[in-house]
């Protein structure tokens, strides 16, 4: 029993990782789950969440940023009044001024412009059936426009100033987005090993994450694995009874095929 014990232990060891990488990949995981489990929602729940998170993490960029910057929290400088202004036009400069400042004023702008954001990019993808820099731009056009409404920071013509901010922001989203896709590698096949990192990662393992990928086993062979499949991509004899083993005793992994 103390021999097996030891054994077992010696194979956690071959696995182990360092705790940044063990708590990024739980992370990933995660982030993976929740968009497989989004991925079978309605169009309607799946924009909601999405929008919501969206929401959150501006809020808090643009509660950091109306902390952080000069001026009591004015993130963008706004001109003082010409000379001779009318009233009307004197109380449109004073309520810019107003909306431009302050944390919590930030964080509602910053909130919708990245909550429309994301909501529209998910629209788009369901809607086409693929994320592409049309969908990309199109979010961009709706985030900008509704971010210059909140924010007070138009013209005399709010929704002339309106387009014309969604129309830099979709160029300039659009423009990011294809060189995004000609700098990057795409990481859509990670989606095919969910189940198997986060089996390697329960296990202590995940350092041979990289062998179930260059084998191809993805999570449909996981109920198929033998222990000669799992030679086959050099995994030692330690871990592939661990692998083996959980696999067995998990009805998950073996409904996976």
């Amino acid at each position: 029993m103390a021999s097996s014990s030891s054994q077992v232990a010696a194979a956690r060891g071959l696995g182990m990782a360092n705790p940044l990488a063990e708590w990024t990949g739980r992370v990933r995981s995660l982030e993976a789950g929740v968009r497989a489990w989004l991925a079978k929602q309605p169009t309607h729940v799946e924009a909601a969440v999405v929008t919501a998170v969206g929401a959150v993490q501006g809020a808090a960029l643009g509660g950091l940023m109306g902390t952080l910057a000069p001026d009591g929290g004015a993130a963008l400088p706004v001109p003082p009044p010409p000379p001779g202004a009318d009233p009307k036009v004197f109380a449109s400069f004073k309520q810019a001024q107003a909306l431009a400042g302050g944390p919590l004023v930030q964080a509602r702008n910053f909130a919708v412009m990245t909550g429309a954001n994301a909501g529209i990019s998910c629209v788009m993808r369901r809607i086409r059936g693929v994320e592409d820099v049309q969908g990309s731009m199109a979010a961009a056009f709706g985030s900008g426009a509704l971010f210059s409404i909140v924010s007070g920071m138009g013209t005399p013509n709010p929704v002339a100033n309106a387009i014309t901010t969604g129309v830099a922001f979709a160029v300039f989203q659009g423009g990011f987005f294809m060189i995004g896709q000609k700098f990057s590698k795409p990481q859509s096949e990670d989606t095919y090993y969910s189940r198997g990192r986060s089996m390697l990662q329960k296990l202590g393992l995940e350092n041979y994450e990289k062998n179930f990928k260059k084998g191809l086993l993805t999570d449909q062979t996981l109920a198929l694995l033998t222990d000669s499949a799992l030679r086959d991509v050099k995994i030692p004899p330690g871990p592939r009874l661990l692998i083996l083993d959980h696999i067995k005793r998990d009805p998950e992994l073996t409904r996976a095929n």
